[in-house]
């Protein structure tokens, strides 16, 4: 199988998601190289030819993993921007993808869940640790900031009140209030670091994963939490369906809200610096 490469996050080559039929064939490939390696290591065969079919097995096992490994780097990239950070970001990525290694360490074929769902979970769980570390947050501020942002995800045309958010996560207003400004907090000091220098001497490059940080900031502020959908159908880093189904949201859902991303972009301030730099990538 031939794929076409999407960029490198962690020293890996990403490629485009796999389809269901297209995971499913790799399944007992993968199940097969996994008993193959057992038996090996057991050394409870001694046969020349048994131990070199074995050894051919577990070798195109491993190569399913890869190409299953790979075709779901995305979703590091998806989990890293949702946060709002500027993808590059090396601890970030880095505890992405440990995320996706322990999921491909634990998947169960057999269990009939599809890798990337399964995936999801660890990829996502391993970021939110760097981010809360990166913070300096509480498990518990974490949490309650976590909440709140999903939240606003469900309800991106709202503005929430105190009152409400403490409703929604079941505290006092006091320590909604709290949460709500740890939220901005962390938000704001994903770009505190950019200098001026960099945006004044910084020149474009073909892969959108080096976008500016001044590229990033001016979405993300448009865009809201539509940034990471937006930024991933621009790109063609992800179907609208795949989005969709992240987000947990209908096809149609996800395409009214893509569509809205879009409308403010056009009509913000920075459009034409922006439609310059999309130009030229």
């Amino acid at each position: 199988m031939t794929r076409t490469g999407f960029g490198i996050i962690g020293g890996l080559e990403m490629t485009a998601p796999l389809d269901v039929e297209e995971e499913r064939r790799l399944h007992p490939v993968i199940q097969q190289g996994r008993r193959a390696h057992d038996l090996l290591e057991q050394s409870t065969t001694r046969d020349p030819a048994q131990r070199r079919r074995l050894a051919r097995e577990r070798h195109a096992g491993q190569e399913a993993e890869a190409v299953l490994l790979r075709a779901t780097l995305g979703l590091v990239r998806t989990r890293v921007m949702e946060r709002g950070y500027r993808f590059g970001n090396d601890e970030l990525e880095a505890a992405g993808v440990e995320g996706l290694v322990n999921a491909l360490r634990r998947f169960n074929p057999d269990q009939g869940t599809r890798f990337s769902t399964y995936a999801n979970y660890w990829i996502r769980k391993l970021v939110n640790q760097a981010v809360q570390q990166q913070a300096g947050l509480s498990d518990s501020e974490m949490r309650l900031i976590l909440q709140v942002q999903k939240l606003g995800r469900t309800n991106p045309d709202k503005q929430f009140t105190k009152r409400e958010v403490a409703r929604a996560l079941g505290v006092s207003q006091a320590k909604a209030h709290e949460v709500m400004q740890l939220s901005r907090e962390l938000q704001a000091r994903r770009f505190d670091s950019t200098e001026l220098n960099e945006v004044a001497n910084w020149k474009p490059r073909s892969d959108p994963t080096d976008a500016p940080p001044w590229v990033i900031e001016a979405l993300r502020r448009i865009c809201g939490d539509d940034f990471a959908a937006f930024w991933q159908y621009t790109f063609h880093t992800a179907s609208v369906e795949e989005i969709a189904r992240e987000y947990g949201i209908t096809r149609q859902g996800m395409t009214k809200r893509i569509e809205r991303s879009r409308r403010a972009v056009r009509q913000s301030p920075e459009v034409e610096r922006l439609q310059e730099w999309f130009a030229q990538q």
